[in-house]
């Protein structure tokens, strides 16, 4: 069982995933029925692959390409 929560862990290193090229984003979720960390990527890579690591402190790591993430566009009626 890991030490720290999955929240701490992820917090700690999503910075350092977000700096490698080509990954969009970070989360939490269930893989196999198991907490994990989720690393959202472009495009997934035999690069991206080889720098991501398989686990951190004891939670499985995820890569799930996503394509590429942008913020919607504010609606106009939205106050």
């Amino acid at each position: 069982m890991p030490a720290k929560a999955i929240e701490e862990v992820l917090k700690e290193h999503t910075q350092e995933l977000m700096g490698l090229p080509g990954v969009v984003g970070t989360g939490q979720g269930l893989c196999d029925g198991q907490p994990c960390i989720k690393v959202f990527v472009v495009k997934e890579t035999p690069e991206l692959d080889q720098k991501i690591p398989r686990t951190f402190e004891g939670y499985p790591v995820w890569i799930e390409e996503t394509g590429e993430i942008r913020a919607l566009p504010k609606d106009k009626t939205d106050p």
